[in-house]
């Protein structure tokens, strides 16, 4: 090897060093959008003053060689005003007359002031009698029966039990937390024993719902999975966690979506979740989702552009020019996918726009390869779009194929909030009932289901529930 071929491979390698450490300074220190701003208006944009860049450019220099005692007049907008209070709130009414003898005037007319004031929630001890009856002859003694309860021997009604789940998995709020608050508030002490006792009594009330809605996706034909990391307390080690997986199934027609955990990102639990699936899945490059497709015929896969993105803007910082080319034609792509939700036929629009755009993305690819090393930033991100290509293109084989999978990573982010809250789950069975609980709420996000309403009625309903009604317990689009 020669000298300048040597030097050339130690600075590639340092690039590469240093591009690993700025993509690490950016994720822990760094702004975590990805979205891409050219540094110049494309030529096609229309200027908002109806002036060209030359013309803005010479109107600029006027102004900066005007005298600096002439005065910027600045345009007054006028406020919107605030916004309605709802209609639906209670309504306090309070009137104020003034002060002196008002015998002899008359009302005129009014003047109303509305304002929003907030009434703390409240805990209501309840309590149910029921009286003891005897015959006269003291052979017989009546007491009404008791009312049957979703959960046996558990003081908490629905209600509670409903918003203790809702702070915890859709606000973020660990129970040690809500446990201070309630004995701050309301002077009443629970200890996190109940708490949790309650919890794993609502997980087992609520299996078969759970076991229904994974039915439910496996009837599904289009499916956007996806995987993201949990730490989980081993019980044999003091203070150790293990890093398990929460497997995302999201239905983007039907609204629904399935949590399901495993203990790690092998192909396993992908497999048995997915053994009797038929249809589409859109997922992104980790290998295990090519295994499943090999061996089974009826799974198609489809790709991301969100991912194939991703790697160009990771690669800003090694070779800006190549990286904000593609993200030009990236963007470009996603404007036209915008419209492309607005047609009445949205294959056939994307046909005409869209798919000439993603070729014409491979084409420069292809171009330029060539003139860039295989291991460099830019590199890996053309033979990442390059191995997902097939993926890719068939995307625009079926209207209801999403460009990217960011949907589902947007159902994936209350767990990300989460985890910052409570850290990690307390055991394997622990992070599979906090699956579930996730799978409910982002169902209920994903068909604007009130989350409260939804567990709270179906706590009280689902003992009555026959086994072939339980799909219509599960939250439905509003």
């Amino acid at each position: 090897m020669s000298k300048d071929e040597i030097i050339a491979e130690k600075d590639a390698k340092i690039a590469k060093l240093e591009h690993e450490l700025a993509e690490i300074k950016r994720l822990i220190y760094g702004y975590k959008k990805e979205r891409f701003i050219p540094n110049s208006p494309s030529v096609e944009q229309l200027n908002l003053f109806g002036q060209s860049v030359e013309e803005k450019e010479d109107i600029d220099s006027v102004v900066r060689n005007e005298s600096s005692a002439s005065k910027i007049v600045h345009k007054k907008v006028k406020h919107p005003g605030r916004n309605p209070i709802p209609d639906h709130f209670p309504c306090e009414e309070e009137t104020l007359r003034p002060d002196g003898d008002l015998a002899d005037m008359v009302i005129i007319g009014q003047e109303v002031t509305e304002m929003v004031d907030y009434t703390p929630a409240s805990l209501i001890k309840k309590r149910i009698v029921r009286p003891r009856y005897v015959s006269k002859d003291g052979e017989h003694v009546l007491i009404a029966a008791l009312p049957d309860r979703p959960m046996p021997k558990c003081i908490a009604e629905p209600s509670l039990i409903a918003w203790l789940q809702v702070r915890k998995f859709v606000e973020h709020m660990p129970y040690y937390r809500q446990i201070q608050q309630i004995k701050r508030d309301y002077r009443w002490e629970l200890s996190s024993s109940t708490v949790g006792n309650w919890f794993n009594q609502l997980c087992e009330l609520l299996t078969p719902l759970y076991n229904e809605l994974k039915a439910q996706i496996h009837c599904s034909t289009y499916l956007q999975a996806d995987e993201s990391p949990v730490k989980v307390l081993q019980s044999d080690k003091k203070g150790a966690t293990h890093r398990g997986y929460q497997w995302v199934y999201h239905d983007p027609v039907k609204g629904l979506v399935l949590f399901d955990y495993r203990k790690g990102r092998g192909k396993a639990g992908p497999k048995e979740v997915l053994e009797k699936y038929k249809g589409i899945i859109q997922c992104d490059g980790w290998h295990v989702y090519d295994s499943i497709a090999k061996s089974s015929p009826d799974i198609d896969l489809a790709g991301c552009m969100a991912h194939v993105r991703r790697k160009f803007y990771e690669a800003k910082n090694s070779n800006k020019e190549l990286a904000e080319s593609a993200l030009k034609q990236i963007q470009e792509i996603y404007n036209q996918e915008r419209l492309a939700r607005q047609s009445p036929d949205r294959k056939q629009y994307r046909d005409e726009h869209a798919l000439p755009l993603i070729r014409k993305l491979r084409e420069w690819v292809d171009e330029k390869s060539i003139e860039v090393l295989p291991n460099s930033p830019i590199g890996k991100a053309m033979t990442y779009l390059v191995k997902q290509w097939s993926k890719i293109e068939f995307i625009f084989t079926d209207s209801r194929i999403e460009l990217d999978n960011n949907f589902i990573e947007n159902k994936i982010r209350p767990l990300a909030l989460g985890r910052k809250n409570y850290l990690f789950a307390g055991s394997h069975q622990s992070a599979q009932r906090i699956a579930m609980m996730y799978s409910f709420f982002a169902t209920c996000k994903a068909n604007n289901v009130n989350p409260y309403e939804w567990l709270k009625s179906t706590i009280e309903v689902i003992n009555d529930t026959k086994m072939d009604q339980l799909a219509n317990l599960l939250p439905e689009k509003v």
